[in-house]
C-alpha cells in the first residue's frame, strides 16, 4: 500500500482526524467549490463532485455546508477563487512527495511549504521531478478478516477493477479512475466493507523507512496536512504497520 494510504488509515482508525475536524470540513468544501465551478453544481454529470460531496457525507458533513459550497462554486454566492496547484518535492530517504493545493494566494502557499519541507528534513523540488513515479487511480483497502478474497476479486473484476493485491492486513483493490465508483458501488452492493477509499496517486515503487527517517517521515506528512491550503498529500514511502502504528499513537 502506498505510504499516505497507510498513515490515513492508521489515522482514522486511532481517531487522530476526529481532532481536527474543523481543518477536515474546510478542505471538503474547497473541493467541493472547485468541483462546482469548473464542472456545473450537478454530481450525476461531474464525477468529481460526486466523489467531493460522498467525502464530505463519510465525514458527516452537514447537508446545508454541502449545498452552500455548491452555490459558491456556480456562483450563485459569493466566494474565494481557489487556484489549483501541484508541488513535488523529496522527504527523509528519498521520499518522493507530491502536494495537491487549493489557494488563493500561491505566494503564501509557497512559502508556506518550503518552509514545513526544510522543518521536517525534507526539500522542496522542480515541477516533474517525482510525478512520473505515481499513477492516478482508484484505491480500495478491505481487511482480511472481513472479506473473502475469491468473493471481492470476483465482484472487483466484474466491476471493471484493473487488480486486486494482498497486502499485510488487507486486500487492495486498485482501478481506473473512470471505473472507481462502479467498484466502489459493486462492493457497497455485496455487502463488502471497505476501509478506505479515495481516487489518489499511486507510486510505482516504493522506500522503506525505518527508525528516525520514519518519524520524520510521518512528521513531515502531519505538517503538510496540517496546512489549510494543502488538499491532499501523496508520498511513495513505506514503513511497518507495526513502526507507523506506535509513531501516530
Amino acid at each position: 500500500m502506498s505510504g499516505h494510504s497507510k498513515w490515513s488509515t492508521i489515522k482514522r482508525k486511532k481517531g487522530a482526524a476526529d481532532t481536527k475536524r474543523g481543518k477536515v470540513f474546510t478542505k471538503l468544501i474547497k473541493e467541493i467549490s472547485v468541483a462546482a465551478r469548473l464542472s456545473g453544481g450537478d454530481p450525476e454529470g461531474n464525477p468529481r463532485l460526486r466523489v467531493a460531496i460522498a467525502a464530505a457525507k463519510a465525514e458527516n458533513m452537514p447537508k446545508e455546508n454541502i449545498e452552500r459550497a455548491i452555490k459558491k462554486g456556480t456562483g450563485e454566492l459569493e466566494g474565494v477563487h481557489y487556484e489549483e496547484l501541484m508541488y513535488e518535492g523529496y522527504g527523509p530517504g528519498g521520499v518522493a512527495v507530491m502536494v495537491e493545493v487549493l489557494t488563493d494566494n500561491k505566494n503564501r502557499t509557497l512559502a508556506d511549504i518550503r518552509y514545513r519541507f526544510s522543518r521536517h528534513n525534507g526539500n522542496l523540488g522542480e515541477t516533474g521531478c517525482v510525478s512520473w513515479i505515481f499513477n492516478l487511480k482508484g484505491l480500495l483497502l478491505f481487511d482480511k478478516g472481513k472479506v473473502d478474497e475469491e468473493g471481492l476479486i470476483e465482484v472487483a473484476l466484474d466491476a471493471g477493477a484493473e487488480d486486486v493485491r494482498e497486502r499485510e492486513r488487507e486486500f487492495e483493490v486498485i482501478t481506473d479512475p473512470s471505473h472507481y465508483e462502479d467498484v466502489k458501488r459493486a462492493a457497497q452492493g455485496a455487502g463488502l466493507e471497505y476501509s478506505f477509499a479515495e481516487v489518489t496517486m499511486i507510486p510505482q515503487t516504493t522506500v522503506q523507512l525505518q527508525g528516525k527517517e520514519a518519524e520524520q517521515m510521518l512528521k513531515l506528512m502531519e505538517g503538510l496536512e496540517d496546512s489549510d491550503d494543502i488538499q491532499r498529500v501523496y508520498a511513495n514511502f513505506d514503513i511497518p504497520d507495526e513502526v507507523m502504528e506506535r509513531l501516530v499513537a
